[in-house]
């Protein structure tokens, strides 16, 4: 009975341990666009990239020093739509950022440390994509 006991309690807490260590940041808004911003550590990171599945965009930010990438954050994060509007605009909180954009084709307007980037991206019904964003 004891060593049954034993197995629960310690089922019990390696499955809270993977809970909390695989938390989503919280899904914010900007000019009606959800989105969800971090990966500041190993469980948020694989969190993030595990429910990037279900998100139309995943935004990959790195800055190349001494011949390697490291995450940034901080990054400010533009999106246009065909009509050049901006409709999205936001400061990435961590090295990813998930877009809940609708069906069409935009322009990312990024910048970090005073250096900008743009990618032009097409967004289709079940096609998620990643976007890898690198500063120098």
């Amino acid at each position: 009975m004891k060593t049954l006991l034993k197995i629960f309690i310690s089922t019990y807490f390696i499955l809270l341990g993977s809970f909390a260590f695989a938390q989503i940041p919280d899904t914010q808004h900007s000019q009606g666009v959800a989105y969800v911003t971090g990966g500041v550590g190993e469980g948020e990171s694989s969190a993030i990239l595990a429910e990037a599945k279900q998100w139309p965009l995943l935004l990959e930010m790195s800055q190349i020093e001494n011949g390697r990438g490291i995450w940034i954050f901080g990054a400010i994060i533009k999106v246009i739509n065909s009509k050049k509007q901006t409709i999205f605009e936001a400061q990435a909180d961590g090295p990813y950022m998930l877009i809940n954009l609708e069906v069409g084709d935009y322009l990312i307007d990024a910048s970090y440390g005073g250096v900008g980037q743009k990618r032009v991206i097409s967004i289709k019904t079940g096609s998620p994509q990643k976007i890898a964003l690198f500063w120098k």
